[in-house]
């Protein structure tokens, strides 16, 4: 029984803890909402991106090893490819706006969409260091502990969405987001993923260094290319 009360104020320290910056990102997404980038997909890629963190960290409370920490930094790579991607289709973004919403969208089509899976990307990579503190966590828990844990977690997940959504209707909030988030949005989600990076360690490596700066500059080939094949279209209409 005494494990089960400890449990409460320890899956709340270590969910605030590991989370309070995630409040700023869920702001400027809730900010970018419109007739394409939907509420429930801001709230779906949530729960899909902290899901996934807890299912690799499960791993300790059944003793195995994970990833080192500086591997787990190369998911730093995440949020730089769609902070680039979104700098690069700024005008795509801004005709999103006015673009009509598709009838019949259901829970699971917007499980599987891309903007969901951006923001779960967004919410995985941004909670690498997460698994350092889950692990050991989740490693001293009974079974019952556990969860209590993953229960006051997954709840805490929907009072955070709550809570941003509704702090970008104060008016001096909304107003700032409102101007000025879709041109923050990009460099926020680039610099995110370069502190991922650096706070792992991954830079540090030589290998993982190299890797990184491969992969980038191939994603990044492939992006600018694909942009210049959508440019070139109306231009072979006219």
């Amino acid at each position: 029984m005494n494990e089960l009360l400890t449990a409460i104020p320890t899956g709340f320290t270590a969910f605030i803890a590991t989370n309070l910056d995630d409040i700023f990102i869920l702001m400027l997404f809730f900010s970018q909402v419109n007739a394409i980038f939907r509420r429930r997909h801001v709230v779906l890629g949530q729960y899909l991106g902290f899901g996934s963190l807890v299912l690799i960290s499960l791993p300790g409370f059944f003793g195995s090893l994970v990833m080192p920490q500086d591997w787990v930094g190369m998911l730093g790579i995440l949020p730089i490819a769609i902070g680039i991607s979104r700098l690069l289709n700024r005008d795509d973004a801004s005709a999103d706006d006015t673009a009509p919403e598709k009838p019949g969208n259901s829970t699971l089509a917007s499980l599987l969409s891309p903007q969901t899976y951006s923001v779960a990307a967004v919410t995985f990579a941004n909670g690498g260091d997460n698994i350092g503190i889950y692990v050991p966590l989740f490693a001293s828990c009974t079974w019952e502990s556990l969860l209590v844990v993953l229960g006051i977690f997954f709840s805490l997940v929907g009072a955070w969405c709550y809570a941003a959504y509704q702090l970008t209707h104060l008016s001096a909030i909304a107003d700032t987001l409102e101007r000025y988030g879709k041109y923050l949005v990009p460099f926020v989600l680039i610099g995110l993923g370069v502190l991922i990076l650096i706070d792992s360690h991954t830079l540090e490596n030589r290998g993982l260094a190299v890797l990184t700066l491969i992969i980038s500059g191939l994603w990044l080939l492939i992006l600018v290319r694909n942009i210049s094949r959508a440019s070139a279209i109306p231009e072979v209409e006219k």
